[in-house]
């Protein structure tokens, strides 16, 4: 599995690749820069919108353009003019937390958690349906890790502080979450650790068409494919310390696109990995789960 570079531009903190379903293209978000990012091929460079806050997550939208959760409320992006709208205010103290990892389920809702900058144990997990945004599960730190099962009826949720991921019964017609439970644990890393010698925290994830589930090992220069009852089939070393997210892409859906981060970092590991920030890509043998659009 050659890993290659999808674009040689890096990102301060990329995160959340999208490979869009009726565009056939990459998007992505630079968290700490700002901005929406989309790579189409063919072009060098990637287009780049400029946001106010950052954008923790995005989705595509059913009537075109894109979802974007930011520290400052949920948007529409039109790509196309580059129009912002304001959907809806952050329902939490942006003061104190942003949005972070989100995905829309089969039925278009779309589920977004958040970030906890004091790093407490304040942050959850919303369901926006367009009208409504209520918060439906709590008690973690750094939502991430959201993804579904092929039939929808499992969905996982993890906390990136927690080193741990999640699994729920999920109902798809009503949009309801069974209790939650424990799907993997990681060991967190030590104080006196070298992060040689540490596996990494989960970081965002994608499951394939066989139901497994790949996460990004933040730290851990890793991504990790998970069987559904959470063994360990495989693991693939990546040539850059902090990976963010996987994102199943391309026409059969086979080129796993990866984001990765920079954002302070130390200068040595920066000469030694000059790929960190970039997006990353590799063919696969299992193709993945086409990404939902947003119904709102």
């Amino acid at each position: 599995m050659p890993i290659e570079l999808a674009c040689p531009q890096p990102a301060t903190l990329g995160e959340s690749p999208l490979w869009h379903p009726l565009e056939q293209c990459l998007y992505y978000v630079d968290i700490a820069a700002r901005q929406v990012l989309c790579l189409r091929e063919g072009e060098a460079q990637p287009r780049v919108w400029q946001l106010a806050s950052e954008p923790g997550c995005i989705a595509a939208l059913a009537g075109g353009g894109l979802l974007v959760a930011q520290r400052n409320g949920l948007w529409r992006l039109d790509t196309a003019s580059g129009a912002h709208e304001c959907l809806m205010p952050p329902p939490f103290d942006p003061g104190r937390q942003r949005f972070n990892d989100g995905k829309p389920d089969a039925q278009g809702r779309f589920w977004v958690g958040t970030i906890d900058d004091a790093r407490q144990p304040e942050a959850g997990l919303y369901r926006f349906d367009g009208q409504r945004c209520e918060r439906v599960a709590d008690g973690i730190t750094t939502s991430n890790g959201l993804a579904w099962s092929p039939d929808q009826r499992r969905m996982y949720w993890s906390d990136t502080k927690a080193h741990a991921v999640y699994a729920f019964d999920f109902d798809a017609g009503q949009g309801a979450l069974g209790p939650r439970r424990l799907f993997a644990q990681f060991e967190p890393r030590q104080a006196d650790q070298a992060l040689d010698d540490y596996a990494g925290r989960p970081d965002g994830a994608a499951v394939d068409a066989e139901g497994c589930y790949w996460v990004a090992m933040f730290e851990g220069q890793r991504l990790l494919r998970l069987s559904p009852s959470g063994e360990l089939l495989q693991t693939l070393r990546l040539p850059v310390r902090c990976p963010t997210m996987p994102a199943f892409g391309g026409p059969d859906l086979r080129t796993l696109y990866i984001t990765t981060a920079r954002e302070k970092r130390p200068a040595e590991e920066l000469a030694a990995q000059p790929w960190a920030g970039c997006v990353l890509k590799l063919r696969v043998d299992v193709p993945g789960l086409p990404a939902q659009l947003a119904r709102l």
